[in-house]
């Protein structure tokens, strides 16, 4: 079951869940540059300079936290993203390998 903040639980990540959520450019753009942070890193929402409405950039991100890739931490007044990297290697062993090299 998802935890308060709806991160679902490393053995309730769903392949199906994670193709449909990096299936938009967009969030495949979100996660490609989280994937060229430090391990642990965490950015702003705000940061990823998408070309959407505030609404927008939030349903993204919903969809990426309810899949599993991204963990998402209130900072004060805002939201910051975070891979949640090992988790996704640990539940699909070279998954992330093949995002990073996805052709645009």
């Amino acid at each position: 079951m998802p935890d308060a903040e709806g991160h679902p639980a490393v053995d309730e990540i769903e392949l199906v869940s994670v193709l449909a959520a990096l299936a938009d450019p967009l969030r495949l753009e979100v996660v490609q540059k989280l994937m060229t942070e430090t391990d642990g890193a965490e950015r702003h929402c705000t940061s990823f300079g998408l070309p959407v409405s505030k609404s927008t950039r939030s349903h993204h991100f919903k969809v990426l936290r309810e899949a599993g890739l991204i963990k998402q931490v209130d900072r004060g007044n805002s939201r910051m993203a975070q891979l949640r990297r090992s988790d996704i290697e640990s539940r699909f062993p070279g998954l992330l390998d093949a995002v990073a090299t996805a052709p645009d």
